[in-house]
């Protein structure tokens, strides 16, 4: 089995080709995953995953390679494939390892879910189910998983690290497929964190399940939205998928540091509305995107990216860090041993501002309320953006009247930054997994309840 021993070895090998950087990812993680259909087991499934990645790096340029062979023997096959990228004789001595514990700050966990009965985890679905089974005729059915990791990890570099964490992430996703008059509508939310099961036990799974099926009952014989250029309420919680994809990945090192981002060059500069502020910080307890490390060994931190509307940092993680010559600010994350880690979001969010919910609705004369925003695209290097509402309302002299379905938001990530003038003080995290260069990764959007002005508002109500 890999310990500190093995990891010196490997990592001096790494080194006798003339890298500046040679680092170890192991791990050794568990999978379950139940899915139901509404009500009844369709699949219950588990599997264990265990793998180390190497990674050496020589001004600049990165191999990166792994193998599930983790002994000894396995990892100096790799590492020898690895390092005949490189031919300096320039051999540099590796610092003396120094093994420790992650501090247990941002994530403490009681029973691991590789260890929980399969029936326990069935009973929080069960909650669920038994909320909006009788809820309406118009539920045709009802979808529960529940996905669970844990996931044990040991860092080792040449820097001196040999650090090891253990992280717990779990959540439950539940969709309710409403129908009515040959027209269908689907939602869908989660629910979960880096927690121990016993951590449902504080979510109102019911209110929870519940809301799904309401906004799909309600959703299902709206009219569909007129296009147009309006001002754009969005809800929030899961709303922040909007600043998390049009904003958040131009803010990652990843895409700044090789000038791929409109926000290249301005940390200083105004990107947004003075009510805005920004953050990514992984130190949230048991939340959902929260890690004691990130995936280089560093600690995770509380990173405040916009303040009062001026961009002051960017999310960086070590290799990236070096071409733009700033620190680590424990961004750095991965999928698994199979990928190269990158800068990647934790829990990012808007903060709150002033306003409440009720002061934004009654100061909007006529738009939309995004309630929910689904899926969407963006590309990082221009920040032009395209999202789905799940639900929506309009709203008519202050007031939220009828529903509309079918309503997209297209803009610029910069643009729509620009243009909030209202910030809420009801901010709350959706769930999401993100997906990158260095794979998916369990990540939280959030944000109170924001005004975008003049945002376009793609539909086709009225047309013939």
């Amino acid at each position: 089995m890999f310990n500190k021993q093995i990891a010196k070895n490997v990592l001096s090998n790494a080194m006798s080709t003339g890298a500046d950087f040679a680092e170890i990812f192991f791990e050794d993680t568990y999978q379950g995953n139940i899915l139901m259909y509404s009500g009844k087991v369709d699949k219950a499934t588990s599997k264990h995953i265990y793998g180390a990645g190497i990674r050496i790096i020589k001004d600049g340029r990165e191999v990166y390679g792994y193998t599930s062979k983790i002994n000894q023997d396995g990892l100096l096959e790799l590492s020898n494939k690895l390092k005949s990228s490189f031919n300096s004789k320039d051999i540099k001595e590796i610092k003396e390892l120094k093994e420790e514990r992650a501090e247990q700050t941002a994530v403490k966990l009681g029973r691991l879910s590789k260890d929980v009965d399969l029936n326990e985890k069935i009973s929080y679905l069960n909650i669920c189910n038994d909320a909006v089974k009788d809820y309406s005729p118009l539920i045709v059915q009802y979808i529960a998983q529940l996905s669970d990791t844990t996931q044990e990890v040991i860092i080792a570099n040449t820097n001196g690290k040999y650090i090891s964490d253990t992280r717990n992430q779990q959540r439950i996703y539940f969709s309710v497929i409403a129908e009515h008059n040959g027209k269908k509508q689907s939602n869908g939310a989660s629910v979960g964190g880096n927690f121990s099961i016993d951590g449902y036990k504080e979510k109102d799974l019911v209110s929870f399940a519940k809301e799904i099926a309401e906004s799909a009952v309600v959703m299902v014989d709206a009219p569909e939205m007129v296009g147009g250029v309006y001002p754009v309420v969005i809800h929030n919680g899961f709303g922040g998928v909007l600043f998390h994809e049009a904003c958040g990945h131009p803010l990652e090192a990843s895409a700044v540091a090789r000038g791929m981002s409109v926000f290249t060059g301005k940390k200083g500069e105004k990107i947004a509305s003075s009510v805005v502020t920004a953050i990514d910080d992984g130190t949230i307890f048991n939340e959902w995107g929260s890690t004691n490390i990130d995936d280089e060994g560093n600690k995770t931190t509380k990173n405040v990216l916009i303040k009062d509307g001026i961009l002051t940092n960017y999310m960086v993680d070590e290799k990236n860090g070096k071409l733009m010559n700033m620190p680590s600010t424990g961004a750095s994350r991965r999928e698994s041993y199979k990928y190269s880690p990158t800068s990647r979001m934790t829990n990012t969010y808007i903060a709150n501002g002033k306003s409440t919910f009720e002061e934004i609705i009654a100061a909007t004369e006529y738009g939309l309320f995004a309630k929910s925003l689904g899926g969407g695209s963006v590309n990082p290097a221009t920040g032009e953006f395209n999202f789905a509402v799940n639900e929506g309302y309009m709203i008519e002299h202050g007031k939220i009247t009828h529903p509309v379905r079918g309503a997209t938001l297209v803009g610029n990530g910069a643009n729509a930054l620009l243009n909030i003038d209202m910030v809420a003080n009801n901010q709350t995290f959706g769930h999401g997994v993100c997906g990158a260069s260095s794979g998916s990764i369990p990540a939280n959007v959030g944000e109170p309840t924001i005004r975008i002005l003049n945002m376009t508002v793609g539909g086709n109500g009225g047309k013939k």
